[in-house]
């Protein structure tokens, strides 16, 4: 082939991906690098907010019988008594390295490592993470393409006030709500307030009061569980943390389908004949999956960082009921570990949806 034809033929594909995967590495390592700084930052910050927390450890846990002597003695075998800058130092060092120290609420014949502690409560925590992604994700975006395919319609209009109203309401008053529909409906049922309803009004409560299965109100769960069971003892929480991010990603759904179906070239598949639901289906929502997985994203580090209340709630063994629990016995490095955890979820969350953000619009990848 000869030069000329060489350069008719275009360049390669090769040559011309190189450019955009190395800038693209380059933002990903660049969003990293950042995430990894902010999680030092809060790292810093976790550990002097926690040193700040009123209270002194090794006073407390030798009683108040306990002489100057014996809480010095104490403090010294703990390492309190070193400045806080060490105490930082010796602490990230250990992090870096996987070791989060030794929990202060252990027997002191037989201290416990914070990660024995955390790692079968991290565990329990990632369940019931999935379990409720796993029913809002799938939920949210398909009530957001039938809104987007009804709108206006009085399903749009209900779907949207649902959502609504359950966005406004925090985790733990959603969780307090159903574990009183669970555990009150009998006592409801039985109430004056019953007696001055309608009898229709009554007779369909009754039957909806009825209907609702007699869930566990305690998620009390442990290492002989067995799988079927420990998904029925969750599946109060589950449906609270998925009804907390359901209505975020739903909205955000119908709007990108909204926008996407109002343009040009939808309007021409229209004229061409094409169904509603092959609009979407084929062509809409492979458009959207960019805005829409970004908020999926955006609303998972929500949801790991929402948990702690729903688990205080129903009393869920997972790291969030550890962290309140080291938090009331003033264990630090427990604390400091846990904190650290949510911080470096909800940092990879966030760097993941810059990634799919930077994936869906490949205008971002070239410099202005």
């Amino acid at each position: 082939m000869s030069h000329s034809e060489t350069h008719l033929s275009g360049p390669s594909p090769i040559v011309t991906r190189r450019p955009i995967l190395a800038r693209l590495a380059r933002i990903i390592g660049f969003r990293l690098a950042l995430g990894l700084f902010t999680l030092w930052i809060i790292s810093i910050v976790i550990f002097a907010a926690i040193e700040a927390l009123p209270g002194d450890f090794a006073r407390s846990s030798l009683g108040r019988s306990a002489t100057p002597e014996q809480v010095a003695i104490l403090e010294h075998q703990l390492g309190l008594d070193q400045p806080l800058a060490t105490r930082y130092g010796a602490w990230i060092g250990g992090v870096v390295q996987g070791d989060f120290g030794l929990s202060l609420s252990s027997k002191p014949n037989r201290p416990r490592p914070v990660t024995a502690m955390i790692a079968p409560r991290l565990k329990n925590t990632l369940i019931l993470a999935t379990v409720a992604a796993s029913i809002a994700v799938p939920l949210a975006i398909g009530l957001g393409v039938l809104c987007a395919l009804w709108r206006g319609s009085l399903f749009d209009r209900t779907i949207s006030a649902l959502t609504l109203i359950t966005i406004s309401f925090p985790e733990f008053f959603l969780a307090y709500l159903l574990t009183y529909l669970v555990i009150s409906k009998d006592i409801f049922l039985h109430s004056e307030l019953a007696q001055l309803l309608p009898g229709w009004l009554s007779q369909a409560t009754q039957t909806g009061l009825e209907a609702i299965p007699r869930f566990p109100i305690l998620a009390s769960v442990n290492e002989r569980t067995g799988f079927w069971e420990h998904m029925w003892k969750i599946s109060l929480p589950a449906t609270v943390l998925g009804l907390v991010i359901i209505a975020h990603m739903m909205r955000m759904t119908r709007a990108v389908l909204i926008s996407l179906l109002s343009s040009q070239w939808v309007e021409m598949a229209r004229l061409k004949g094409l169904a509603p639901t092959r609009i979407v289906g084929r062509h809409a929502l492979r458009n959207a999956w960019g805005p829409v997985a970004t908020v999926v994203a955006l609303n998972l580090a929500y949801l790991i960082a929402g948990v702690v209340m729903v688990e205080v709630v129903f009393v869920y063994p997972g790291i969030g009921q550890l962290m309140v629990d080291a938090v009331k016995q003033r264990d630090i490095p427990v604390v400091q570990a846990c904190a650290l955890i949510f911080a470096a979820t909800y940092i990879l969350f966030n760097l993941i949806a810059d990634v799919i953000a930077i994936l869906a619009n490949p205008r971002q990848l070239h410099a202005r």
